[in-house]
This record gives C-alpha cells, sequence and structure tokens, in this order.
C-alpha cells in the first residue's frame, strides 16, 4: 500500500509555513493543517518538530538548482556555491534552521553530491577535498549569516548596513569606518562573487601543487 504522503510532499508542506508565518509557526499541528489530515498522521512520517526542522532545510536545499557540469571544475564548484547561496536566501525565514540544523534526508544530497563531484574532478587528494568542501560550504553559509544580522535586503544593497557600522566605528576604529566605505560602495552580490572567487583561487592552488 502507497504512503499517503511523501517525504518531499511533507518536506514542503513544512517550507510552506515558514515561508508564510516564520519558524515559530512551525509544529506538527500545523503541518497537519496545511496536508488535510489529523496530527496523529503526521507523527507516522515526522517523530518530533527537531526531525521536521531538519526537513525544512532539506526541502531548501533540494530547491537548489544543480548547474550542469562543464570542463572547468573551478567555475562548476563556483556556480554550484553560488546555487547554494541564492537557494538558501530564497527562504529568507527558513535561515535560522538553514544555520543551524543538519539535514540527514537524502532529499537535499544533489547538489552537495555535484559539488565533491566538481572538486574531485580537480584531482585534489582526499583530505583537501574533504577540506575544501567544508571550506566552500562555510563561505557560503557565513555570508549568508553575515547578510542575516542585518536587514535581508531584497536588492542586493548593504551600503545602509555598513554606514552604520561605519557611524558607530567613527575616529576610534579608523579601520573599520574606512572599509565601511568601501563596504557602501559593494553590492552584496559582488562582495559574495570576490570573496568566493578568492577562495577558490586558495584551493586552485593545491590543485597545481598535487600535479
Amino acid at each position: 500500500m502507497r504512503a499517503r504522503f511523501t517525504t518531499d510532499e511533507i518536506a514542503a508542506a513544512a517550507l510552506s509555513i515558514v515561508d508564510d508565518a516564520g519558524v515559530s509557526a512551525l509544529s506538527m499541528r500545523a503541518l497537519a493543517a496545511v496536508l488535510g489530515t489529523g496530527p496523529m498522521t503526521v507523527y507516522n512520517y515526522v517523530r518530533d518538530k527537531a526531525e521536521l526542522e531538519e526537513l525544512v532545510v532539506a526541502a531548501v536545499v533540494a530547491e537548489m538548482a544543480v548547474p550542469e557540469p562543464t570542463a572547468d571544475w573551478l567555475e562548476d564548484v563556483h556556480a554550484l556555491a553560488e546555487a547554494m547561496w541564492r537557494g538558501i536566501r530564497a527562504h529568507p525565514a527558513a535561515i535560522p534552521l538553514v544555520l543551524t540544523r543538519r539535514t540527514l534526508s537524502a532529499t537535499g544530497f544533489a547538489v552537495a553530491d555535484a559539488l565533491i563531484g566538481a572538486l574531485k574532478r580537480g584531482g585534489l587528494k582526499d583530505s583537501d577535498r574533504l577540506a575544501a568542501f567544508h571550506a566552500v560550504l562555510a563561505f557560503v553559509v557565513g555570508a549568508v549569516q553575515a547578510e542575516l544580522t542585518g536587514p535581508l535586503t531584497r536588492g542586493g544593497d548593504a551600503s545602509e548596513a555598513a554606514a552604520r557600522i561605519g557611524a558607530v566605528a567613527g575616529a576610534e576604529y579608523p579601520h573599520i569606518a574606512e572599509l565601511s566605505q568601501v563596504a557602501m560602495r559593494t553590492t552584496i552580490d559582488d562582495d559574495f562573487d570576490r570573496g568566493l572567487r578568492m577562495l577558490l583561487d586558495g584551493i586552485a592552488k593545491r590543485h597545481k601543487r598535487r600535479r
């Protein structure tokens, strides 16, 4: 007999609750209402709220578009990292869960597997490939977290937050004040791209050393 709901359907329904009303609105009862069933039925699919939150993260990751691999493994890593970054930012209300919950569901494995595959094509030895994988993930998550500390701007402009930081720093902290001026002229997209390429330059050097 076919299960009434699939894991993907439950995950998508949970994500829709978070998108519409925030993380605090996520509950077994709310999920049951969205699915059109009773709360006890939901427990046949999800053991507790922690597992439900993991499924929300899996749903966010599962929506990320996985670019087709090319002959340039480094550009593939860049494209995948950017897809992760944009995918997470597409669901602002779910970002706290993405930052604090791991997902053990294969629902969200596609983009991670593609990233590992791209690094493998780069010829990195096993330990370097693992470190590079973690470094790219940490950069993406860190970029999202840094953006989350201020208003999540829809236009990709961080100048308002940078101006506030610079004003607070003033003459007492001149380096922060000076860099805030640069930040005011830099979009979130450009800053992410530049930082990611700097990271990938380092990974590429490990690749060359390996050769």
